[in-house]
């Protein structure tokens, strides 16, 4: 039988208080999202990863690539399910693999 994984806090659990400035802690990001404006629906905080997972969607056509700003991590979408990279690298590699599995080296 497979163990029930974990749930994830709850936004109500978030760290209130002093914030690094520039900083690329998960928790600081977040605190300092909360008082961004939002760009078309996303915080300024993570228009950069909003914008890779923009520019990895043109290529990927089949696929749905967002960064999800409550995780703050990237996220695919296929036919074959849902996977979650949590952090750039990662989810290159995720498409890296993806690729390989259709066109293998030679």
């Amino acid at each position: 039988m497979n163990p029930i994984p974990m749930p994830r806090a709850s936004q109500e659990n978030r760290v209130i208080g002093a914030t690094c400035p520039a900083c690329a802690h998960r928790s600081c990001r977040a605190c300092r999202a909360q008082g961004l404006p939002r760009l078309g629906g996303h915080r300024a905080e993570f228009s950069t990863e909003h914008t890779r997972a923009a520019l990895l969607q043109q290529r990927y056509r089949n696929l749905i690539i967002y960064f999800g700003e409550s995780t703050q991590s990237y996220w695919v979408a296929s036919s074959g399910g849902l996977y979650e990279a949590g952090d750039w690298d990662n989810l290159l590699a995720h498409l890296w693999a993806r690729d390989q599995v259709r066109r293998p080296f030679r």
